[in-house]
């Protein structure tokens, strides 16, 4: 125990949410003028983007809501101050500009409005996220959860068929439209895998990026728990996703109740049990979520495992 503690004190740090979403803060109506004359298919000048409001703001960036004045299409901006030591960045927009998947935010144009900046224009889910949905509406049904699952596992399919691994799922960056469309955002950690199959490679320390509060235990120690089975963490994340939005708080503590340091939060996650159930709770939920929140991540449900799940199921039915 001493020398895990040793290890995550070198590694780890107090979970903060990465992008918190708030009520639209306006804003002043324009951009300043680009360093460069870097264009976008469909938006032919980027003095045409008029900032309405502030959609989030995190620590790799502020996200807007623009409009476009030639066409008055809506668009989500998400300004990047580009730091050298930071090599996430060059990975988010590699990641943006080779992905289409219908359950993954649309990228429409990435490009450098000055200097050390980097600008992502992408599609604006007119929602907001499963976290601001719930804040707003409170927890989620079981039906509406399965639909949900159902599609950000379709969007994780894709992501891992393409050697990409997200590492940062959480309700803030699942947006949602009014119609209950569901899609994948914000790559600012997410990597470019090396290799075939479950335990594909990548650089683990790296991996350590994101929030802690949804990472896996192979993440928060990979010296216990193996450091091969790189996609299983997005799963993990997942199912602390959609149980959260469940019970309606955080599943590993108590309502009302917090980690005191990154310590117990990580020993929890690590080496406590699994959270517990409402007694409401259906056999095939619970057993979903088991299967996504199992410590192991060799005996962890893989995403094309987990869209045969009967719970899954019948997500896929209700988007028919």
């Amino acid at each position: 125990m001493v020398l895990i503690k040793h290890r995550l004190q070198q590694l780890l740090k107090l979970p903060l949410p990465e992008l918190e979403i708030s009520e639209c803060t306006l804003c002043s109506a324009y951009f300043p003028k680009p360093t460069s004359d870097t264009t976008i298919q469909g938006v032919g000048d980027f003095l045409d983007l008029e900032k309405l409001c502030v959609l989030g703001r995190g620590n790799h960036g502020i996200v807007y809501k623009v409009r476009h004045g030639p066409t008055l299409a809506i668009y989500a901006l998400k300004i990047i101050q580009q730091d050298t030591n930071e090599a996430h960045l060059s990975h988010e927009t590699e990641i943006l500009n080779c992905i289409d998947s219908p359950f993954v935010v649309k990228c429409h144009g990435i490009f450098e409005p000055r200097a050390g900046e980097k600008a992502i224009l992408m599609e604006y889910m007119d929602a907001g996220t499963l976290d601001a949905m719930f804040k707003a509406n409170g927890p989620f049904s079981e039906t509406s959860l399965a639909h949900i699952a159902y599609q950000v596992l379709n969007g994780l399919k894709y992501l891992h068929e393409h050697n990409i691994v997200h590492l940062d799922i959480k309700p803030s960056n699942l947006l949602v439209s009014k119609d209950m469309k569901v899609k994948i955002a914000d790559f600012g950690v997410s990597k470019i895998v090396h290799g075939i199959g479950s335990k594909a490679a990548t650089n683990y320390h790296n991996m350590c990026e994101g929030t802690h509060a949804y990472m896996s235990p192979e993440r928060l120690d990979s010296h216990t728990f193996g450091s091969g089975y790189v996609y299983a963490g997005d799963v993990w994340s997942l199912g602390v996703t959609l149980l959260e939005l469940y019970v309606g708080h955080f599943p590993f503590f108590p309502a009302g109740k917090r980690p005191s340091n990154w310590m117990e939060l990580v020993l929890v996650i690590c080496f406590g049990e699994l959270p517990s159930f409402p007694k409401e709770a259906s056999e095939e939920f619970k057993s979903f979520i088991k299967c996504c929140l199992e410590k192991e991540p060799s005996k962890r449900w893989t995403v094309s495992q987990l869209l045969s799940h009967p719970y899954v199921c019948l997500g896929e039915n209700l988007g028919k």
